[in-house]
């Protein structure tokens, strides 16, 4: 696969999960919206033609710089546990586990994430930016691999309910690459929002809160509460009517990353995403920046490193607002630091290593759940980045997966399954709870060298989301690799820790590499002690690495797309 030039613009760039949601974003900037209302545009689209694994009735975290302030904000577009939920009942019916199916769900929350943005940072109206999701989802669009692969691994899970399988594998089968994807009471459900929003006048504030209120109060919660009912559900009406996402400040730090003092910003810990800040802190006390990059030596360090963060996520990391969470020492120098002092350079460590001891702090130990064979496609979620003439810029990161969970008959909607990202478990940071949201994979970035650059970037995979993240960050920064090539290069995924999805299960040891890396690597990787197992040359199993990046001092702009996926850059 060649490498592929970044896109240039000077007005607006777009980089998404899926062409036509990176069309849908460009249509809205070229009808003058700004970067949250393409953004959202964006979002719905992937609801569409990603509509496997993003639900417009899942998830939707969001982070947001305001051109005209430099202020970043984030949106916590994930919903909490029904407030019916009794924990100890659920642990004990359900023997530890999480099944499938509606004992799931958790307050879907991208459709409020959406009015939020819209009504706060954007300048459309709902219909505006819908309108290329409705026509997607009504005439249909073809389907592409990722989709279908997807699919096919989660074959027997849909077949759990004979509305998923109508829609997603018609006749019981995986359908043929290229066939015709209609989606037809989806893109009803969308127009018949359209239709409410207009029936509240021209205002278009009232317009964005009868769109709300369809859904969280009106017909289409309605309909969400009796399936839910049908199928021993806990999601209530009064969950839906209450339910409000969080605007939040961004968790940030300044790294210093090929000479430059460097801010990252992430969402907070209802996210994974102080997972990446800490990796970096470890990555800042070890010896990483004096490795040839694409060394062994170098992917042992940094596979290593991602190990002692993803253990500290499985120990302290929960929603904030119900669990005291110390981001401010796993993101410091000198706790990341002594956590890379656990680096052996030439022995790897055996499995997901030890929490860090921090002061005043109880982490949790996890115990080990092996799952034998290759990992499956990391589920979830998909990515856009938008940066505008004005300066603002979104990056989100919609989820919510299709196989796991019944549709509402007739809507089209998956509601958001992402409580298997919680544990029922008592002592785990991330057990469920009445209102509490479970700990989210999707975790968008920004970072800046501020006055010089910003970049909103992201992606999807789960737990591969830190480990590509921090693979591009070094590839681009510290090591001068331009943007594009820095998401093209060869990357690696790291398997000890317990899959933050249902059931938990880990791999302790594996490493998987993409084949472009030399066997001679992979064979040293191998007497460090890694259980190395070699992918395909290409593959979205390591991930699909989405960015905008504009230099303010000259005004360009560029995108780069992950060929990994089905991902395109736009701009002008």
């Amino acid at each position: 696969m060649a490498v592929v030039s970044a896109t240039l613009g000077h007005h607006y760039v777009v980089s998404a999960g899926h062409e036509l949601a990176a069309l849908a974003a460009f249509e809205v900037l070229e009808g003058g919206g700004n970067a949250i209302d393409a953004g959202v545009a964006a979002m719905l689209t992937l609801g569409v033609v990603y509509s496997d694994q993003v639900s417009v009735a899942g998830v939707a975290p969001m982070m947001i710089r305001l051109g005209a302030t430099g202020e970043i904000v984030t949106i916590a577009g994930v919903g909490g546990w029904p407030r019916a939920l009794n924990v100890d009942d659920y642990i004990a019916r359900y023997g530890g586990e999480i099944p499938l199916g509606v004992q799931r769900t958790v307050i879907p929350a991208a459709l409020d994430a959406f009015v939020l943005a819209l009504s706060r940072y954007g300048t459309f109206t709902f219909r505006d930016v819908a309108a290329r999701a409705i026509r997607c989802a009504s005439q249909g669009f073809p389907r592409h691999q990722v989709m279908l692969d997807y699919i096919a691994q989660h074959a027997d899970d849909y077949r759990h309910w004979p509305e998923n399988v109508d829609i997603w594998m018609p006749d019981g089968q995986v359908p043929d690459l290229g066939s015709q994807f209609v989606q037809s009471d989806l893109g009803a459900t969308l127009q018949f929002l359209c239709d409410q929003e207009l029936t509240a006048g021209a205002h278009r504030l009232a317009g964005l809160a009868a769109v709300r209120h369809a859904f969280y109060q009106g017909d289409l919660a309605q309909q969400i509460v009796t399936h839910q009912r049908q199928h021993d559900g806990l999601l209530s009406a009064e969950d839906l009517a209450n339910f409000h996402c969080q605007v939040l400040p961004s968790l940030s730090r300044t790294f210093q990353l090929g000479g430059d003092p460097v801010e990252v910003h992430t969402c907070g810990a209802w996210s994974q995403g102080p997972t990446l800040l800490q990796a970096l802190a470890i990555l800042e006390g070890s010896n990483v920046t004096t490795l040839e990059p694409g060394s062994a030596a170098y992917y042992h360090t940094m596979a290593e490193a991602i190990k002692l963060a993803l253990a500290d996520r499985e120990a302290y990391l929960g929603d904030p607002d119900f669990v005291d969470v110390p981001v401010d020492t796993l993101m410091s120098r000198a706790y990341g630091a002594e956590r890379a002092q656990l680096i052996d350079a030439n022995l790897a460590a055996p499995g997901m290593p030890s929490p860090g001891s921090i002061p005043g702090y109880q982490p949790y130990h996890s115990p080990v759940i092996h799952d034998r064979g290759l990992p499956k496609l990391p589920a979830d979620t998909s990515i856009v980045c938008v940066i505008d003439q004005q300066g603002n810029a979104i990056c989100a990161t919609p989820s919510d997966t299709s196989w796991d969970t019944p549709v509402v008959p007739g809507t089209g909607l998956a509601i958001s399954s992402r409580g298997d990202q919680s544990r029922a478990v008592r002592g785990h940071p991330s057990v469920m709870a009445p209102g509490k949201r479970p700990r989210l994979t999707p975790n968008p970035c920004f970072i800046q060298l501020p006055g010089q650059w910003i970049m909103p970037f992201g992606t999807p995979g789960g737990d591969a989301q830190v480990q590509a993240n921090l693979q591009v960050l070094y590839h681009h920064l510290q090591f001068k690799l331009p943007l594009q090539e820095a998401i093209e290069a060869p990357r690696f995924m790291t398997h000890s820790h317990p899959d933050s999805f249902a059931p938990h299960r880990s791999r302790p040891g594996l490493l998987t590499i993409e084949g472009r890396v030399d066997e001679a690597i992979t064979a040293d990787l191998a007497r460090r002690g890694h259980t190395v197992e070699r992918l395909n040359d290409w593959t979205h199993a390591v991930a699909g690495v989405c960015a905008v990046r504009q230099d303010l001092r000259s005004g360009e702009i560029q995108g780069a797309a992950d060929p990994r996926r089905t991902s395109r850059a736009m701009g002008w």
